[in-house]
């Protein structure tokens, strides 16, 4: 007999093997390509239980990106505190992993995936989102060695959102594109993100190793 009743510790519990699982799934799989039915399956629950705690596919991706933030953060501490790379490498290691997300079990969003999320989150949603998008980018800045300010923070979301856009864009929905050139221009576009680090680096160092976020 179905059971019919779960306790809140219960939901809870199903609630984070969800976004967990979905989180595994889309980084190795891409968002596109991972269902809600593989999701639920995966953690033992039905079609109808998995909407009771996510109305849409939309409304799991954004918990998802969530879960997925302190996992950024961690990555670029060990690659920061990695002795064999120089602080440029770390750096440009860092972004190639981004741009490159299936293969570094990061999950990425695509232009599509991007506009059909934000059509559907509320006002209040939206505002969370950008809050917590400004402080992951501000907290990797810091582990970079740099000062967080408003200004190179939405300086630094732009530029790597743009190499990470692009390379998932050629050629589907960028035509335009040269294919055969992808690789070649993502590089160009870390190392150039890479030499403006540099410089902001050196003009606004963060001395102190202090989360202040």
């Amino acid at each position: 007999m179905p059971k019919v009743a779960y306790s809140e510790e219960e939901r809870e519990r199903i609630r984070k093997a969800l976004v967990t699982v979905g989180l595994e799934l889309m980084a190795k799989q891409g968002i596109q390509h991972t269902t809600v039915e593989q999701i639920y399956l995966k953690v033992g629950i039905s079609r109808t239980f998995f909407y009771s705690f996510f109305p849409t596919k939309e409304d799991l991706i954004v918990e998802m990106l969530y879960l997925q933030q302190p996992k950024i953060i961690g990555y670029v501490q060990r690659l920061m505190a990695d002795s064999s790379l120089s602080w440029c490498d770390a750096v440009r290691k860092f972004l190639h992993s981004c741009c490159y997300g299936e293969k570094h079990g990061i999950a990425i969003l695509t232009i599509e995936e991007q506009q059909l999320i934000f059509r559907r989150l509320s006002k209040e949603s939206y505002q969370i989102f950008r809050k917590k998008q400004v402080l992951l980018f501000g907290q990797i800045l810091e582990n970079f060695g740099i000062e967080a300010d408003t200004s190179s923070i939405n300086l630094f979301i732009n530029l790597s959102l743009t190499a990470i856009i692009v390379r998932r864009a050629i050629p589907d929905t960028l035509p335009l594109f040269v294919p055969e050139a992808a690789d070649e221009t993502v590089e160009f576009q870390i190392n150039a993100i890479v030499n403006a680090l540099e410089l902001l680096k050196k003009q606004k160092p963060f001395a102190c190793q202090k989360n202040r976020y």
